[in-house]
């Protein structure tokens, strides 16, 4: 898999000004939801009135990977774009393609068919993503890449977070986490993301960066390193089993790349009578609760209303014929071209700062405080 190249040069604040928005942490949405509102609002990334989207005609098409992978694209991203598209006025599509790269080419077609001007999709790998961008662009409909650059692509924008710092910070949490315990000689488990998902390439170069040290050197042993197909923590679980098997029951840390794989893990560490550092990614509800009750060690939080933002702001400048602010480039060396991006910056999570997630209002302190240890954890750390 090709590797994305990180390059920012930027002007301070451009990442400021798509943090104004409202957070709307929902239940899942059905698959297909077509929103529009007569009001008009706030201004485009590129400062103009977004009133003049609306004017302009055409609507915006959205897809979204999978509900499996994780509970983000339903619960945070759907509803953060829908309320961005009412709130400019703009006739937004969004419908989720159910981990089917088939289905996603069926409902490209069908978005283009119906007259958007602009889609924006998270794709399931580049081959296919990229057939999709060759079509739209054919059609004379502009594309952005939402959270996943599409590798050999022709996306006009990418709007996601600085990912090779999302896995340096699991990388620095694991080494944090087995610091604090103690652990001499650990012996450590890597769960990778999905092999087709470039950000999952650049998430292990994050953490490999960090760790390399710590296996060159012998202080860490790798007991085993796998990539997990299609993010499916179902299959993420029997490989780890098949790891803790292998190691003869011994694994003192996971390196897991977000927090469905993290709870993979810890289901069957729990039935080893295991509680070891494990990472993860997305500040979930349920990677949160872990870390409240001591099985997961951290989680990188990704403001997701930050990026929605961005994205909704880019998707309105290109139906209004504007270029985007962006905050710099991204190298793709599969179709060596520098791609427009907005990059958002990740916070590490520890269970001294999950108030910060929740003072955000990316979860309601009533979605993970559900227990009565749990109410004892998030009253010790502050959480309301």
């Amino acid at each position: 898999m090709g590797r994305v190249k990180h390059r920012t040069a930027l002007a301070a604040g451009c990442l400021v000004a798509i943090a104004a928005v409202v957070a709307a942490c929902g239940g899942s949405s059905d698959d297909n939801s077509t929103s529009s509102a007569a009001a008009p609002a706030a201004s485009t990334a590129g400062g103009a009135a977004s009133t003049a989207a609306g004017a302009a005609g055409g609507k915006v098409g959205v897809i979204l990977p999978d509900t499996k992978s994780s509970v983000r694209w339903e619960s945070f991203d759907r509803p953060l774009l829908t309320q961005a598209f009412q709130a400019a006025g703009v006739q937004a599509d969004i419908q989720n393609a159910e981990g089917d790269k088939n289905k996603m080419a069926t409902i490209a077609d069908q978005m283009i068919t119906n007259g958007a001007k602009v889609l924006m999709i998270v794709n399931l790998d580049s081959e296919s993503g990229a057939a999709i961008e060759k079509k739209a662009a054919d059609a004379g409909v502009k594309t952005i890449d939402y959270d996943r650059l599409t590798l050999g692509g022709s996306a006009d924008t990418y709007v996601s977070f600085d990912n090779v710092k999302v896995g340096t910070l699991q990388g620095e949490g694991l080494v944090k986490c087995i610091t604090d315990k103690g652990v001499q000689k650990p012996n450590i488990a890597v769960l990778n993301g999905s092999p087709t998902d470039n950000n999952a390439t650049l998430f292990k170069s994050g953490y490999d960066a960090v760790m390399k040290s710590k296996f060159d050197s012998g202080e860490w042993t790798k007991v085993d390193d796998q990539s997990v197909p299609d993010w499916d923590n179902q299959k993420g679980g029997q490989i780890y089993e098949q790891m803790l098997t292998k190691a003869g029951g011994k694994i003192d840390g996971v390196l897991a790349a977000n927090d469905g794989l993290g709870n993979a893990a810890i289901a069957v560490n729990k039935k080893n009578n295991l509680q070891i550092p494990v990472t993860g990614q997305d500040a979930t509800p349920e990677g949160l609760q872990n870390i409240l009750a001591g099985d997961q060690c951290m989680t990188v939080y990704k403001a997701v209303k930050d990026e929605a933002k961005a994205a909704s702001d880019a998707a309105i400048a290109l139906l209004n014929g504007q270029t985007p602010a962006t905050t710099g480039t991204v190298h793709d060396d599969t179709g060596n071209r520098d791609v427009p991006s907005v990059l958002a910056t990740p916070v590490a999570i520890y269970k001294d700062n999950v108030k910060q997630v929740v003072d955000d209002g990316f979860v309601k302190a009533s979605e993970i405080c559900t227990t009565s240890a749990l109410q004892q954890a998030c009253a010790a750390a502050g959480i309301q």
